[in-house]
């Protein structure tokens, strides 16, 4: 949200740390009107707030706080589009709050998330703070540390894409800010969402 004259939807809070400007933790419902789709595209950059903890562990229900970053899903019930996560640091594992995609790093995500995500940390030192994470936005393919590296080699970053071949659909698209702690967040500067 580069646009200083503009604000966020009135669900979501406002982020702001020198130029940077994002909304966060909410969900957004992006209808699609009559439009019946089969693929759906789009990218995400967000930024990290605290001491996120990527995939959160213990908890296997797309319905809940399964993550500390941006859930998108389709329809009613849910449905699992992508998952950006934010991880809590670029330089240090752990076996609770590391990005799964990390060189050697134990986490492994939901069953209903599989390959279909992307993760990175924003914050350079080994511990997180009590601030926005401005330097290294989330998710923009740019800026990986060197435990992340797997995490930027995969196709497409920053755009997802899901294609569900014949099977076409007019579900309104939900994208949802999660975190495990009210003190956490990941606000988003910039979303696209494409349907085709």
């Amino acid at each position: 949200m580069s646009d200083p004259t503009q604000n966020c939807p009135s669900a979501l809070e406002l982020y702001q740390s020198g130029s940077v400007r994002a909304c966060g933790r909410s969900l957004l419902n992006i209808p699609v009107g009559c439009i019946s789709y089969s693929q759906i595209c789009g990218r995400v950059i967000g930024y990290q707030h605290r001491s996120t903890d990527g995939p959160n562990i213990h908890i296997d229900d797309l319905n809940s706080h399964y993550v500390d970053g941006v859930s998108i899903t389709r329809g009613s019930p849910r449905q699992h589009v992508w998952t950006l996560m934010a991880g809590n640091s670029e330089t240090s594992l752990s076996s609770s709050n590391s990005c799964p995609c990390n060189n050697g790093s134990t986490v492994t995500v939901q069953p209903f998330v599989g390959d279909h995500y992307f993760c990175e940390s924003g914050n350079k030192a080994s511990s997180a703070s009590n601030t926005l994470y401005t330097s290294d936005p989330l998710w923009d393919g740019q800026g990986w540390g060197s435990l992340e590296s797997p995490c930027c080699n995969v196709t497409g970053i920053p755009w997802f894409h899901r294609d569900y071949g014949s099977n076409t659909t007019s579900d309104y698209i939900e994208l949802r800010m999660c975190s495990d702690f009210d003190d956490e967040d990941t606000p988003v500067g910039y979303y696209e969402i494409y349907v085709k």
